[in-house]
């Protein structure tokens, strides 16, 4: 055999492939470790498999728009927020979870379907709207928020791809009108519009919403000052009144004159914050804080304070009131005149419109303005509702507007700012800003600022005892509790002029006279004489009477124990000042 007819040598192999080769193939038994390979790539492609029916079935349970959902509505699910309690720790508002609608328009088969579907489950749908929401290519819509758990049941039951519900946070309020005007409301997306509700929006609970921090049950209860046994009792009695006397209006507040909380407040016609279109309706404002009236014969108190603070007068000081005041065009007169000089306590406890203004007009412009500047009543009053009314003051203030100013016309103030003042002229001069949450009286100490001596304090305690003893305010002097008060009818400015027969009553009353704990402002807009009344519509026969039966029914409940056979005002207010002294 020649060289030739051998066959030709195989190249040697690389060491490398060679040993790829054998970890592969082997060297002995092929036909076992192909079977071992088939049997992996098998168990490869059922793992594969296996993962792609589980993410088939989480979809198929979640649906795609979980994620979306969770991204597109973030900022718009009603946001948790903190209960608001009363004083003794009654809910006035909370959270609960509701359920709401949406849709996902870019996951719907047959809109049109879906459309008729939603619509006659919800008749209170609007179709036309609904349609122009699922017709986008919006990855998320609402479509009604808020709706029962009847009315999801009926959905769901309709089995509508891209339909679904989420929980949200829902406000409501338990005592729904009790406290209306105090606790105010929320939008659709749980966020404050009025009241407290909105005063807590704007002190950092929209911030701690921002930071993901105001969780459920991650809030403290908001605690105000109100008790709603006190609130749900002055505004029965302000109901029965506002409808005994056809009032336009009724309205009223019980305040703590020693810390300045507001204890309850009452404005007719209110609404029901679980029900908020009640609330557009402009009758329906908070006439306490956000209108200003010109507030009659209650100012009186500011102006006696003023000249007896002074000590240029004191209680004997004589006024001459025997005939009616002229001032320019204008003529000053007594509703009830004496025809004779009176003296200080009798301006107050007959009321006398020319006697107050003799007495503002011996201080002066300067010291007029000076005075109410000092008591709050020219400035706008900021508390923790951010519903606010500024004080209307005259332009130019001249004499004619001292003399007028000085029994309660010619300036309007909100009535909580006319509380404030008159809590100062009794609780021993200080000036304590109003608050609707709670205060302890040394909390109340390091705000309280001085604006009248004490001994004015005590003189203004007491006429408001005699006014009750044997003034306008008699019908009010609750047996037990030794009630002080002053009335007050203002005449309504009606197309520029005063009105004889259209006009605004207050009462505000003090109790107890020789050491008060509270003060209780009764306002009926418009009240109509009554038969019981001999036709007057004047404050004595209508809030007076009112704020007696406020004090009986709020008294017990304020944990003050009737106290009977008290001496009368001169010798347990004054004579005791005088010792004190």
């Amino acid at each position: 055999m020649t060289d030739a007819a051998l066959p030709a040598a195989r190249p040697s192999e690389p060491l490398r492939q060679r040993l790829i080769r054998g970890l592969l193939y082997g060297r002995k038994d092929r036909a076992a470790k192909a079977r071992a390979r088939v049997g992996f790539t098998m168990i490869a492609f059922a793992a594969i498999y296996t993962v792609i029916a589980a993410r088939l079935a989480i979809f198929a349970v979640v649906g795609e728009g979980h994620g979306l959902r969770r991204n597109a509505a973030q900022d718009a699910v009603a946001t948790a927020r903190p209960d608001i309690v009363d004083r003794n720790g009654a809910i006035l508002a909370t959270d609960v979870k509701a359920p709401s609608l949406f849709a996902e328009p870019r996951r719907i088969i047959d809109k049109d379907e879906a459309i008729e579907l939603l619509t006659a489950t919800l008749p209170d749908l609007e179709t036309a709207e609904v349609r122009q929401r699922i017709m986008t290519r919006k990855g998320f819509v609402w479509l009604k928020r808020e709706i029962t758990p009847q009315q999801q049941q009926d959905i769901h039951r309709l089995g509508i791809p891209g339909i679904g519900f989420l929980r949200e946070n829902k406000r409501v309020y338990p005592s729904g009108q009790e406290v209306a005007h105090l606790i105010g409301l929320v939008n659709i997306d749980n966020q404050g519009i009025a009241g407290i509700e909105k005063w807590l929006d704007t002190n950092g609970l929209a911030d701690l919403h921002r930071a993901g921090f105001a969780t459920d049950r991650q809030q403290l209860p908001v605690e105000l000052a109100v008790d709603l046994r006190v609130e749900h009792a002055l505004r029965d009695e302000l109901i029965k009144a506002k409808d005994k006397f056809h009032a336009k209006a009724a309205s009223g507040i019980v305040s703590n004159v020693r810390t300045g909380e507001i204890v309850a407040m009452v404005s007719l016609p209110d609404f029901d914050p679980n029900n908020p279109k009640e609330a557009n309706d402009p009758d329906r404002i908070n006439r306490l804080t956000t209108g200003v009236y010109e507030m009659g014969s209650t100012f009186k108190a500011f102006t006696l304070a003023m000249a007896l603070d002074s000590g240029k007068i004191n209680l004997n000081s004589m006024w001459d009131a025997r005939g009616n005041l002229h001032y320019g065009k204008f003529t000053i007169h007594d509703s009830h005149p004496l025809g004779r000089a009176i003296n200080t306590k009798e301006v107050f406890t007959y009321s006398s419109n020319i006697g107050a203004a003799r007495i503002a007009l011996s201080q002066g412009v300067e010291a007029h303005k000076a005075f109410l500047t000092k008591m709050g009543q020219l400035q706008r009053l900021r508390t923790e509702l951010p519903e606010s009314a500024a004080p209307l003051v005259p332009r130019r203030w001249g004499e004619l507007n001292t003399v007028t100013i000085s029994f309660g016309q010619g300036l309007s103030v909100a009535p909580l700012q006319a509380v404030m003042g008159i809590n100062a002229l009794v609780n021993g001069g200080y000036l304590i800003p109003p608050t609707f949450l709670k205060r302890s009286e040394q909390e109340a100490a390091g705000l309280a600022k001085r604006v009248v001596k004490t001994e004015t304090s005590d003189k203004m305690r007491y006429l408001m005892r005699l006014n009750a003893e044997i003034g306008t305010a008699k019908t009010a002097d609750v047996k037990g509790y030794y009630v002080g008060g002053k009335t007050g009818t203002s005449e309504k400015v009606i197309n520029g002029r005063y009105a004889k027969k259209r006009v605004l009553n207050s009462f505000t009353a003090i109790m107890p006279a020789d050491n008060p704990h509270y003060q209780i402002l009764i306002m009926l807009d418009e009240p109509q004489a009554l038969p019981e009344t001999h036709g007057f519509i004047t404050s004595g026969w209508n809030t007076v009477p009112t704020g007696g039966k406020v004090i009986a029914r709020i008294a017990p409940l304020l944990g003050m124990e009737p106290r009977f056979d008290l001496p009368p005002a001169e010798r347990l207010i004054l004579a005791a000042s005088k010792e004190s002294r």
